[in-house]
């Protein structure tokens, strides 16, 4: 009896230091033990886990399941849950390698007991840490590899033995980046998940979601598996990027990128702190050191792939909808455009131009004069896209679909467990999907391609539908039942075939974006552009994207500039939302004010559902009208600016879209906006986003802004102004220091491209500005790397000088306006000679006009 009376003690003493334990960890610092979704989780079942169990304090909300208050875990790990040990480490070439040991199973089964790390010292501002276990799967992307270790790093790399963790601090600042200590490693057959201490609550990208610019690190889970869904709040979209940029105190900024590509759960804690899990694949992640934005994400460009110089004609205005029906009707909005002096450079279809939703195929009655069509677009200098989904309808009679049957033959689709061909279900009904890990499927493609090419020249292709999508769960033969199919964790719970979209997960890593691409390249020998609703690090390479599916309400016109900033920063530029809205009837007002914002995105297309009333600019009043022409004209004028952009993008990594934090990361309060950004470093928008209001408020940052129509200054210390912001009106600005390109617009970029260059310098208090211009024939592929471009450094101090390689003979500027002239000058001299200007005292503007081309300096005295 004493024996046991001193054993029960002994356990209650035991359990009260224990809960004791517990207690004393914040709620902020709880790592989840149960993460698993839709389980209410008891003490019994945490305690099972050997986990700490406590209710969080927070009152709960109604619509909160009562074992995870306002996100704050009940079962969360205690201080000593068991982890791996490293017992070895030892120098290598790149950095070191070392061994870990698991002595204590997990709660998931198939533990992996014993595990290698390898920290690579690649340069010195990138590090990367990686699992070399080559019997896992790796995300098929080609990656640099370092040949030597870095000679100075910016980061210094510490270790704990037991339980084992990594901290990776920043050389100059001792600013702890990464921290695994924070909660135990797990790596098992279908689960892993590490956690890591967050250097502030300033967290950017982990994309595709619809959210703010700035995630919310408040019990936030995002998850990554990409799906066909309409963009909405806490779902997982079309694409996976695990990739986030944060801001640390000071200014300066870093990036991490889990180079993953299995379905996972990204969990934001406000400790702050991040908890990556994942079901398959293996451990390899890169830090950037930056330490400006601007250059994490050229880092991270270095790894993933710079993006494409696009096509010129990719810059403007596109205009598609699903529901014309004909090609008669599609004609007739292109000859209305036309008639309204619309700027357009490319018509596009969507999935009604096919016979029966059939790839490679188009309807032979409705849209009979769809060849007539393209080849009038031609002829007008404008471009033709059309839409194409990856699966390919299986249930046509044998000989009467060639896409299919010679599929078959060459073996390109996917196959089930049984070896059969795996039969899902999209638009044209039952499909079978191309495998796009299979290089023969590449010509399988192409020759697809082609031979439709040879009927209807093409010039672009949307690629749509890419996810995969699947109406059916799994095949028209269910799901197998294997451990696959029901993984031991579900991210996000959702409730998708894990197996068939396993096999089909390469579509994600969009081979089929690359050979759409590639073969693009060889049928029109120009530039390919592409367009693709599904993307995974790396696409930037290849293609644009959209934002999907959204809707005519104004809080869609809002989201869409996070998603636009977001996608710079995730190497994919060439992006933009539906104008005016995809699903749902657009307000004239609404549709006004998103046009004005769309000029702006880097990628600009009008585009709407079938069953809706059209939302091209002629279908409006005149008032609508004007506006909405004002606004295409307006960048089309600017077209020399974008283009520039891209050139930064693809030879540096550049964003083309930028957040104002890119270039003030010193500005706290910039931290947050995503209702303004910027083209580059110097043209600040500020876009009306919401109903009834003739007014904008927009933030300035510290500094002196001009006013881009008229020339007013702004001189602010950091602070939010109001702006008139009439219907017919978009408010921008130009930064100091800037000089930016511009050319009178036309209707089409090929027309508008060939005009002279008009100047516009927005001086800095001492006169000086500077600005660059890159040119070429706008459609040759690999121009710069073949150097066969323009390239023009704009300077001002005291004098205009044009610095420019022999390329840039057949360049002219004929007119030049220089916003903050302090004096009126008495004289001025374009190259040596005399010219005339024109000046007004109230906008502190100045204006030149010259005469020639190569125009290399402009005189004031």
């Amino acid at each position: 009896i004493l024996q046991l009376i001193a054993i029960l003690l002994f356990n209650n003493t035991a359990a009260d230091s224990r809960q004791e334990a517990c207690s004393l960890i914040p709620e902020a610092w709880r790592f989840d033990c149960y993460p698993e979704r839709g389980v209410v989780v008891t003490k019994e079942l945490c305690e099972a886990r050997n986990c700490c169990f406590i209710p969080a304090s927070s009152p709960a909300s109604s619509a909160t399941r009562p074992s995870r208050r306002n996100g704050i875990p009940w079962c969360f790990y205690p201080s000593d849950f068991p982890s791996y040990s490293l017992v070895s480490l030892n120098d290598t070439s790149l950095g070191q390698k070392g061994t870990l040991v698991r002595n204590v199973k997990t709660y998931y089964p198939a533990d992996i007991l014993t595990l290698e790390v390898e920290i690579r010292y690649e340069t010195n501002t990138r590090l990367r840490i990686t699992d070399p276990m080559n019997s896992r799967f790796e995300v098929p992307i080609s990656v640099p590899t370092a040949t030597k270790k870095a000679e100075s790093p910016d980061y210094i790399v510490e270790h704990s033995k037991e339980p084992f963790g990594l901290r990776v601090k920043r050389r100059t600042t001792g600013r702890v980046l990464l921290n695994t200590t924070v909660a135990p490693l797990f790596y098992a057959d279908q689960f892993i998940q590490f956690s890591t201490s967050l250097t502030s609550q300033f967290i950017y990208g982990l994309g595709e979601h619809r959210s703010t610019f700035l995630h919310d690190v408040h019990w936030n889970t995002l998850t990554m598996w990409a799906r066909d869904v309409p963009p909405m709040e806490q779902t997982n979209l079309y694409g996976v990027h695990p990739f986030y940029l944060a801001m640390e105190e000071g200014g300066n900024a870093h990036g991490f990128f889990l180079l993953n590509s299995n379905a996972m759960d990204v969990a934001l804690q406000p400790a702050p702190a991040v908890t990556w899990r994942t079901i398959g694949g293996i451990l390899d992640f890169y830090i950037f050191l930056g330490p400006d934005p601007g250059s994490v994400i050229e880092q991270y460009a270095e790894v993933i792939g710079y993006p494409a110089m696009p096509i010129y004609w990719a810059l403007g205005y596109h205009l598609c909808r699903w529901g014309y029906n004909t090609s008669d009707s599609t004609w007739e909005v292109v000859k209305s455009m036309r008639n309204y002096g619309m700027p357009q450079d490319v018509q596009w279809n969507d999935i009604d131009y096919m016979d029966r939703f059939m790839d490679f195929t188009f309807d032979s009655t409705k849209f009979a004069t769809l060849p007539d069509l393209v080849k009038d677009l031609h002829a007008h200098d404008q471009r033709y896209v059309m839409i194409l989904d990856p699966g390919i309808s299986s249930t046509q009679p044998e000989g009467s679909y060639w896409p299919y049957d010679e599929g078959l033959k060459r073996g390109v689709f996917i196959k089930d467990n049984d070896g059969k061909t795996l039969i899902g279900k999209v638009w044209p009904g039952l499909t079978a999907y191309p495998d796009f890990s299979d290089d023969v499927t590449h010509e399988w493609w192409y020759d697809n391609l082609q031979r439709f090419h040879q009927k209807v020249p093409f010039d672009g292709l949307w690629i749509d539908m890419n996810e995969p999508s699947n109406f059916l769960d799994g095949s028209t033969n269910g799901c197998p039942s294997n451990s696959l199919e029901n993984p031991p964790y579900t991210p996000g719970g959702l409730q998708i075939s894990i197996s068939v979209s396993f096999s089909l997960n390469l579509l994600r890593v969009d081979r089929i974006v690359l050979f759409s691409s590639s073969a693009l390249k060889r049928i029109v020998a120009k530039r390919p552009f592409v367009i693709s609703r599904s993307t995974f690090p790396s696409q930037g390479m290849y293609s644009g994207h959209w934002l999907g599916d959204n809707r005519s309400q104004w809080k869609d016109l809002y989201t869409s500039i996070a998603g636009m900033l977001t996608f710079n920063l995730l190497g994919i530029p060439l992006v933009g939302a539906d104008i005016c809205g995809f699903g749902e009837e657009p307000q004239e007002e609404m549709c006004v004010r998103w046009t004005q914002l769309g000029a702006f995105y880097p990628f600009t297309r009008n585009h709407n559902a079938i069953g809706t009333k059209p939302q091209d600019p002629t279908a409006f009043s005149p008032l609508a009208r004007t506006a909405m022409k004002q606004a295409l004209l307006l960048r089309y004028s600017l077209f020399p600016v974008l283009y520039t952009l891209f050139h930064h993008a693809h030879v540096h990594g550049h964003t083309v879209a930028r957040p104002l934090m890119f270039e003030f990361p010193a500005d706290v309060r910039t931290y947050g906006i995503d209702k303004q950004f910027l083209w580059g470093r110097s043209l600040l928008v500020t876009p009306v986003l919401d109903p009834g209001v003739d007014y904008v408020d927009g933030y300035f940052p510290e500094g002196l802004w001009y006013d881009y129509y008229m020339g007013d200054s702004v001189r602010s210390k950091g602070e939010e102004l109001r702006l008139h912001a009439p219907l017919d009106k978009i408010n921008l600005h130009l930064r100091e220091g800037s000089v930016i390109p511009t050319q009178a617009p036309n209707m089409t970029l090929w027309v508008s491209s060939s005009q002279p260059l008009h100047l516009v310098s927005a001086l800095s208090d001492d006169g000086s500005a500077s600005g660059d211009l890159f040119w070429d024939d706008g459609e040759s592929i690999d121009t710069y790397e073949t150097n066969q471009y323009a390239y023009i450094i704009f300077s001002v101090v005291q004098v205009l000088t044009l610095n420019y390689n022999a390329e840039a003979t057949y360049i002219t500027v004929e007119t030049a306006s220089f916003y903050g002239v302090k004096e009126k000058p008495s004289r001025v001299l374009v190259n040596s000679q005399d010219a005339q200007f024109t000046y007004r005292t109230n906008q502190v503007r100045s204006e030149v006009m010259g005469e020639g081309t190569h125009t290399q300096e402009i005189a004031c005295c």
